[in-house]
């Protein structure tokens, strides 16, 4: 779905979205994954009271006119069905389903606090239950050698790109959206987040040594975005694209490819490193990290409390087989 298709939906649902971007601060991509979930549900509605034809694909069932009215009398029966649905036509998975409950339970609250709705049914709609997997990461050892693989013309930019991903746990996002002009004299840095929230990251010694070397053979003639920290070989400010492509070829170079390894997976790193080594609290995490919410954070803390399971687990008078009976 395109943010240029707002416009296809209900009016009621056209405004919610502009409230997520405007008043709440959400960025284009969460709005577009709520309007994604709305579209899915509102066409099953489509079919589940026989407003479309029968013949037309679900894909290409438009919602536009689907009146306030059908809106906001959807029963709780309503979206058990559609959630039944996904599981079983669409083969959702429960973080799947569980994202447009989300989505759909929002959407209605905003309608009970603007008064459009008399009643919320769907407040009581609930979720499956999910399981939080463990963040992969690189292990310090694997990081040191992500970090030694690094040459070829661009090496310094990205050996800094990298230094900052394992030290710093940014977003991609936040990376590529570095000015210099963030990076200030008492050695911290500002960066945008998520609802173009501002946090301050504080740089350690490798970091500023790294932006140090970059900064000495940047470009600087002919540059597009002179305030752009990281430059493409176009001399424009550097891609997501072109940030991936740096750490899937470095990843190739240190032999970590086809691990599981990804961008994201750098800013795990950074924060499961700065839990396990450096004692960091949670908290201190979440600020470091800009988690909206600690339970967010707090799966870094299951990582520790894995490897002491597993510590124990291999105690040798774990096996019965080394042991007599009393």
């Amino acid at each position: 779905m395109r943010i240029e298709e707002f416009v296809t939906m209900p009016l009621l649902i056209q405004k919610y979205l502009n409230y997520l971007i405007v008043v709440k601060s959400k960025s284009e991509l969460t709005a577009l994954e709520y309007a994604s979930d709305l579209r899915t549900f509102y066409r099953f509605i489509m079919i589940r009271y026989n407003l479309c034809d029968k013949d037309t694909p679900f894909d290409e069932i438009s919602i536009s006119g689907l009146s306030d009215d059908v809106i906001i009398n959807i029963t709780l029966d309503d979206a058990y069905a559609f959630l039944a649905y996904c599981r079983q036509k669409r083969n959702n998975s429960d973080n799947a389903i569980a994202r447009k409950v989300v989505s759909i339970k929002r959407f209605y609250r905003y309608l009970e606090v603007n008064n459009i709705l008399k009643e919320n049914r769907i407040a009581f709609l609930e979720a499956p239950q999910t399981k939080k997997a463990l963040p992969k990461y690189l292990t310090l050892e694997q990081s040191v050698k992500l970090l030694n693989s690094i040459d070829g013309k661009f090496k310094e930019r990205d050996y800094c790109i990298l230094t900052i991903f394992l030290n710093c746990g940014l977003r991609l996002s936040e990376l590529v959206g570095i000015n210099i002009s963030h990076i200030r004299d008492d050695n911290t840095l500002v960066v945008k987040g998520k609802g173009n929230k501002e946090r301050t990251v504080y740089l350690n010694e490798a970091c500023l040594k790294a932006i140090s070397s970059y900064l000495a053979v940047r470009p600087v003639d002919g540059v597009k975005d002179r305030d752009a920290l990281f430059i493409s070989s176009q001399k424009r400010r550097i891609s997501k694209q072109g940030v991936q492509k740096i750490v899937e070829r470095s990843l190739e170079k240190s032999g970590l490819s086809g691990l599981g390894f990804s961008t994201h997976k750098l800013r795990h790193t950074s924060a499961t490193l700065m839990y396990q080594y450096g004692g960091v609290d949670p908290l201190q995490l979440k600020e470091i990290l800009g988690h909206e919410n600690l339970s967010t954070t707090e799966i870094y803390t299951h990582i520790k409390n894995e490897q002491l399971k597993q510590a124990v687990d291999s105690n040798p008078l774990n096996d019965p087989s080394n042991l007599k009976e009393p």
